[in-house]
C-alpha cells in the first residue's frame, strides 16, 4: 500500500516549500488522518515515514515537529558550517599546531622520502607505521599486537569497515540510544538495523546487551566507552572488565570507538579487557585535523582479513603519503605536543561552558570538547535550535544522535571546539540569554 508514501511525499513537499517552517508542530495523527481521508494506522506509518527521512522529530507529550535542519544525505555530515558561530561540529585547533605539522613535514619532501610515500600502500600499512601507531594506542599495563594494526583513509572508514566485518547485510547491531550519528548513516547504507541498548552514567549496561541478545540477536555492538560523544560519559574499568566479561559469555564482538579517549590518560580501553573481542578504531582527525587524519584499528588476530577485506572493497584504504606524515608526526613528539595542548585547551573551554551556561542543566566531562544540555521547559530542542540559527550560532538537536523510533530528547549537543576562545563566550552568551526567554518572546514575528 503507498497511499503513506504519497502523503509523506506531500508533507515532504510542504517543507521544502517552506509552507511548513522549522519548529511548525504537525496536527496529531488522528487530526492528519482525517484531513487526508486515510486510516490512522496509515497516517502513523506517514509520520514514521517522515521521521526515517530526517525532516521531522517527536517528543514525549509534546508532538511531532519539522526538524529545524532536515539533514542534506550522505558526506554532509562532515561538511563544515560556513558564515555562521559552529557550535555544532569539532575540530580543535591550537595555536602553534600549524607551524608544529610543517616543521614534521618537510624532511618528508626530500626527493628519496617522498619518492616512497608517493606509493601505494595496503590496508596493513608499513611496518614503521604499526609501530608507531602501537606507541600512540599503548597505556599504562597495555599494548596493542602491532600485527593486528590495519589502516584506513580515516575513522568513519575504520569504524564502517569494522561494522562490515561483523554484520552481515540485513542483520543487527547494538549501539548506545544516543549515539555518533555516522554510525547511523553507515548502517543504513550497509542494511543493517540499530538496536538500541540502555545505557547509565557509567556506559552502556550489561544487563542490556545480555537481554537484546535474548530478543533482537544483534551480531555485534558499536560503543564509545570514553568521553562518550554527546554524553561525555566514560566506562569505568569496573564496568569493562564487566563489559568483557558479557561480550565473551555471549559470543559477541564489539566495535570500540576511541577517537576522543586521547583527551583522558585512563582508564584502559574495552580492547584491553577483551582483546580477542573488540575491534578498536580511531583516527588522527581530532588529535591533528580532518584534512591531515588516518584511520586505523587494532583487530583479534581473526577478524584482520575480515576488515582489511571491507577496506579495499570500499574504497577505505590509506594514502601513503597520509601514512608517512602521520608515523613521521607520531615518532618526532608532535603529535604527543599538539594532544598536550589540546587537553588544556579543552579543559580550559569546559570551564567557560559552566561558567556561562551556569543554572542550566549540562553533562559534561571536564576533558571533553563539548557538552549534552538539557534544555529548559518550554524550549524543545528543534525550535531552540532554529532559534540559534537565527542569530548565527550552530548547535546539533538530541534528535541527531538518537536511535530506533523513540521520542527525540529536549536537548542539544554544544561543540565547543572549533571558534576561538573569546568567540565561544559569547557565542554561549547569547545561548543562555535565548534559553532564559520563551520561543514566543525569543522570536515574536
Amino acid at each position: 500500500m503507498e497511499d503513506y508514501r504519497r502523503a509523506a511525499d506531500a508533507v515532504a513537499r510542504d517543507i521544502a516549500a517552506g509552507r511548513l517552517r522549522p519548529g511548525d508542530r504537525l496536527p496529531t495523527q488522528r487530526a492528519f488522518a482525517r484531513a487526508h481521508g486515510i486510516a490512522n494506522s496509515t497516517a502513523g506509518r506517514v509520520y514514521r515515514e517522515l521521521v526515517r527521512r530526517g525532516l521531522v522529530v517527536g517528543e514525549v507529550g509534546r508532538g511531532t515537529f519539522v526538524r529545524a535542519d532536515p539533514p542534506a544525505p550522505g558526506p554532509a555530515l562532515a561538511e563544515p558550517a560556513t558564515q555562521r558561530i559552529d557550535l555544532e561540529l569539532n575540530y580543535p585547533v591550537v595555536p602553534g599546531q600549524t607551524e608544529l605539522l610543517a616543521d614534521g613535514l618537510a624532511p618528508l619532501l626530500r626527493p628519496d622520502l617522498l619518492g616512497s610515500a608517493l606509493r601505494p600502500v595496503g590496508t596493513v600499512g608499513t611496518a614503521a607505521a604499526r609501530e608507531a601507531f602501537t606507541d600512540l594506542l599503548s597505556r599504562p599495563g597495555w599494548r596493542p599486537d602491532p600485527e593486528r594494526v590495519l589502516f584506513a583513509g580515516n575513522g568513519r572508514q575504520a569504524v564502517a569497515a569494522a561494522i562490515a566485518a561483523l554484520v552481515p547485510p540485513g542483520g543487527r547491531l547494538g549501539v548506545e540510544e544516543l549515539t555518533y550519528p555516522v554510525v547511523k548513516a553507515v548502517a543504513s547504507r550497509l542494511g543493517i538495523t540499530l538496536v538500541p541498548l540502555a545505557a547509565d552514567a557509567d556506559g552502556m549496561r550489561p544487563d542490556a546487551l545480555a537481554a537484546a541478545c535474548r530478543t533482537a540477536r544483534p551480531h555485534a555492538v558499536y560503543l564509545q566507552p570514553t568521553l562518550h560523544n554527546p554524553l561525555s560519559t566514560t566506562m569505568s574499568e569496573e564496568r569493562r572488565a564487566e563489559f568483557a566479561e558479557a561480550l565473551d559469555r555471549l559470543e559477541l564482538c564489539a566495535v570500540e570507538d576511541t577517537v576522543w579517549a586521547f583527551l583522558r590518560e585512563d582508564p584502559p580501553p574495552l580492547a584491553a579487557f577483551a582483546p580477542d573481542r573488540t575491534i578498536l578504531v580511531d583516527s588522527l582527525s581530532k588529535r591533528l585535523a580532518p584534512g591531515l587524519t588516518t584511520g586505523f584499528a587494532v583487530a583479534p588476530a581473526r577478524l584482520t582479513g575480515r576488515i582489511g577485506t571491507a577496506l579495499r572493497s570500499g574504497g577505505w584504504t590509506v594514502t601513503r603519503f597520509a601514512l608517512d606524515a602521520a608515523t613521521r608526526w607520531i615518532t618526532d613528539g608532535t603529535v604527543a605536543r599538539i594532544v598536550a595542548a589540546k587537553r588544556e585547551d579543552a579543559q580550559a573551554r569546559q570551564r567557560t561552558a559552566a561558567e556561562r551556561l551556569a543554572g542550566f542543566a549540562l553533562r559534561a566531562d571536564p576533558a571533553a570538547y563539548y557538552c549534552w544540555w538539557e534544555l529548559p521547559p518550554p524550549w524543545r530542542a528543534e525550535t531552540f535550535v532554529a532559534a540559534a540559527a537565527r542569530r548565527g550560532i550552530a548547535v546539533t538537536p538530541g534528535a541527531a544522535f538518537v536511535t530506533g523510533t523513540g521520542r527525540a530528547p529536549g536537548a542539544v549537543r554544544i561543540g565547543l571546539a572549533s571558534p576561538p576562545h573569546e568567540v565561544l563566550g559569547k557565542a554561549l552568551d547569547t545561548l543562555a540569554a535565548l534559553a532564559r526567554t520563551t520561543p514566543e518572546d525569543a522570536d515574536p514575528f
